[in-house]
This record gives structure tokens, sequence and C-alpha cells, in this order.
């Protein structure tokens, strides 16, 4: 059998499973290349080639854990963020393009060269925080996170992408915090609500439930960021945001509630309103 032919039948398990056959035939590809220890690149000239047993077996196996519904990022160990590779585990979510909205509204606040003081709320992977210490050197940011696991693999990820302008604390949200103030504050927090089906759905199945669920309406969370951000922030200091779909209205109305000016919300590239922020 060909590489081709084999590419040709892993795509079609995976669209059995409910995956886009353009999807389908990429998620193939990588799961091959990871199998064969080869860049995609390779493919291009090399679809004809025979595949080794030991070869088709590794395939398989990989193949298999997919067609369970463990996401490729569990499955690789990594994914991409911001132009980063970081490592990932069942213990942190999994970085998606979306969350990258929240980094460049961040650097928009943050003028190259000037000294301030950063801090992630809920850091998991450490993507966000570790995006913003890469693109503004002279920060010093804060990164929190109640999961000591999910700190593990950010320290982990801070060293291997070389930023050293980064401090960790296990938190939950402000708790191990007092008295310290911050010129921006950012988080990616839960925010779906417990019963939402989707929670039962594809990749969100096999990520930690405590990144991702927030009380009846997926708010609890962001209601107590908000709520004790003045606390944290410096005068003039800046709190964003990312959160649901249908959330940004409630979302703005709670900064506007806590005394927070400039208040709007971003949109994502899918125009999804996905970036809620305001002004001390």
């Amino acid at each position: 059998m060909t590489l081709n032919d084999l590419l040709r039948q892993s795509a079609a398990k995976l669209v059995s499973i409910g995956l886009d056959p353009r999807e389908a035939r990429l998620e193939a590809q990588v799961l091959l290349c990871r199998a064969l220890g080869q860049p995609r690149s390779w493919l291009v000239g090399h679809d004809r080639d025979a595949l080794a047993p030991e070869q088709a077996a590794a395939l398989d196996a990989l193949l298999a854990r997919r067609l369970q519904g463990e996401p490729v990022a569990y499955i690789l160990g990594e994914r991409e963020f911001f132009s980063l590779g970081f490592k990932v585990t069942p213990a942190v979510l999994i970085p998606r393009p979306e969350t990258e909205l929240l980094v460049e509204l961040a650097l928009e606040r943050i003028p190259a060269g000037q000294r301030c003081r950063i801090l992630d709320l809920g850091t998991g992977s450490g993507a966000v925080a570790i995006a913003l210490a890469r693109h503004r050197p002279e920060a010093d940011i804060m990164a929190v996170d109640r999961s000591a696991a999910a700190l593990d693999v950010a320290r982990e990820n801070a060293l291997a992408l070389g930023a050293h302008n980064l401090r960790f604390a296990q938190s939950d949200w402000y708790g191990a915090l007092a008295g310290e103030k911050f010129d921006l504050v950012v988080s990616n927090p839960p925010y779906i609500a417990v019963a939402d089906p989707h929670l039962v759905q594809g990749d969100v199945r096999h990520e930690p439930i405590g990144a991702l669920a927030a009380g009846d309406d997926g708010l609890d969370d962001i209601r107590a960021i908000v709520l004790q951000a003045p606390e944290h922030l410096s005068p003039s200091g800046w709190l964003l945001f990312e959160h649901g779909y249908d959330q940004a209205e409630t979302c703005r109305s709670l900064l506007i509630q806590a005394g927070f000016s400039r208040v709007a919300t971003g949109q994502d590239l899918a125009k999804i309103p996905r970036v809620t922020y305001g002004r001390r």
C-alpha cells in the first residue's frame, strides 16, 4: 500500500466520526508524518512510497486514539499559537487561534520598549503570557493558575521558548496576589455553562473541565475577575478577557458596573465578539 492509499483510507475513517473531509485529510497527513518522523513537506514527492509494517503499525496506533475522540494536539503533544510551538497535555486547555485576538489587543496597549507589569489569570499552557513575554521583553509578567499540573506545563514552555521575563505562581485568580498591582490584566477564563451540551462533544470532552465551565451561565469566573480587578490594577490600567460568542453585552455591562471606562469588545477573524476590555 502506498502512502497516498493509506492517507485516503485514514481520512475516510476520520470523516466517519464527523470531521470535514478537508480537515480529515489534514489530520491524516499530520498523524502519518508523526508516525514516519517526517515534516508534512516530505509527503510531496513521496506519495507513491510503500509503508513499512512498523510504520503502518505506528500510524494505526495514532489513528486509533484520534478515532476515540482524543484531540490531535494531545496525541502530538504540541500546538502552535501566535507562531510559537507549545507543549500541551491533558492538564491544559488546547490553545486556539481565536485567543490570539487577546494577545493582539494586549500588545496594542503595551508600547514596545516600555516597562510595565502584566498579569495573566488562568495561564494554562502559558500561551498568552509567553506570547506577550516574547513580544514585550521589557515587561514584567506574572502568570497564575490554580492547577499545579498546568503550571508545570507552562514553566516548561517558558523555558523552551526563552520567555525569561515571566514568573509563575499557583493562585485561584487573584488569591495569592494580595497587594500586587499591574498595568494590564489578561485572561482566557472558563466561560461555558456547566449544562452546555458542547462539553460532551468533540475535542472538548478531553480537556480539563475546570478550564472550560463556570456556573449556570458560564460567567461565574468572569464576574470574579471583573469584580476584583480594580484592587490589582494601576491607575489607567487595562483588563482584557476572552468570552463566549453570546456573552459580550453582559461582559461590557459587568465592566461598566465595576467602574471601567473605554469599554468595548473586539471581534475575532470569524467576526465573532470574542474579547471584551475596559480601562480602570
